[in-house]
């Protein structure tokens, strides 16, 4: 036996021993590469992990395999142009769905909203071309807030749970999850198609930021301010809302383009005012930050 064949079996066997692994699991879960979900989360619950695309300069990269958030950054900084992002092709969802259904499991795919991305429906036209029962999900979500989702859906499914019992969970949290977003540059916004140039150059002029509300992949602006001082006040205002929280706070994310001095002092002022809950601060995935510039923070969380 080849020492690599040897050592995947011995890994099995550990992780059926530590209870990680469920084997008489009926469901399997796929997402994409912008749920933004940690090294351990994915190889705990055997998620699959679909990359996007991005281009800069007219060299293309997988979203986490041939480009890191913290490297795409610098690339965006010097490109010509804004990168152009991009969903999987079809061929790349069904690699990924045919092996899972083959034993007879369910698939279930969450993705990022079609809002910004036509990922989804390239899931389902994909699905659709393959022979076993999965169901593609637009999640009307983005970064950490849909790996929020699918992290509960994986659990669901690692308990030994049924496809219609992974669906309603994926419901039920999803109506405890938010998402909101602050933009400090709207460069990218103009260029991007979604912001007015005039309404650019005048936010820039001024200095104008900008605080967001994401809701079924709809960026609704909930406030404009001047300098650092509107995106504090904008932030303050989710804190309190959590703070206010019935049956409390089960998860926050904070994900940021660039800026990770901020990200780390936020995350410190989270975890003072919530000891509890895990606070996740990462960089995040290209796919955002192309649409939201340097300078944005992405605050997900999850009630309970």
């Amino acid at each position: 036996m080849k020492n690599s064949k040897k050592n995947e079996i011995i890994k099995h066997n550990e992780l059926q021993e530590n209870g990680e692994l469920n084997i008489m699991a009926q469901v399997k879960i796929v997402t994409d590469s912008t749920a933004m979900l940690l090294p351990h989360e994915i190889e705990k619950y055997d998620i699959k992990i679909i990359p996007l695309t991005i281009t800069v300069d007219g060299v293309t990269y997988q979203d986490g395999i041939t480009i890191s958030p913290v490297e795409f950054m610098d690339k965006m900084a010097a490109s010509k142009s804004l990168p152009q992002t991009s969903q999987p092709a079809l061929g790349v969802f069904t690699e990924i769905y045919e092996p899972l259904v083959a034993d007879g499991s369910s698939v279930i795919s969450i993705h990022l909203t079609k809002g910004l991305s036509g990922s989804v429906d390239a899931a389902r036209q994909a699905a659709m071309m393959v022979d076993g029962d999965i169901t593609v999900i637009d999640s009307g979500l983005i970064d950490r807030s849909l790996g929020m989702v699918v992290l509960a859906a994986a659990e669901k499914a690692a308990n030994g749970a049924s496809r219609d019992e992974v669906l309603a969970e994926i419901k039920s949290v999803k109506e405890k999850t938010e998402q909101y977003l602050t933009v400090s540059k709207l460069d990218n916004l103009v260029a991007g198609g979604r912001l007015s140039k005039t309404a650019g150059l005048l936010a820039g002029m001024l200095n104008i930021r900008i605080g967001a509300h994401v809701v079924e992949g709809n960026i609704n602006v909930e406030t404009k301010g001047r300098g650092a001082k509107s995106t504090k006040a904008y932030i303050q205002k989710i804190i309190e809302v959590l703070q206010a929280a019935p049956k409390g706070v089960h998860a926050i994310g904070i994900s940021t383009a660039g800026i990770p001095d901020e990200r780390e002092t936020l995350g410190e002022q989270l975890r003072t005012l919530f000891p509890e809950v895990e606070v996740v601060l990462q960089q995040t995935t290209p796919i955002v930050a192309t649409h939201t510039g340097d300078g944005a923070i992405g605050f997900s969380y999850q009630l309970n």
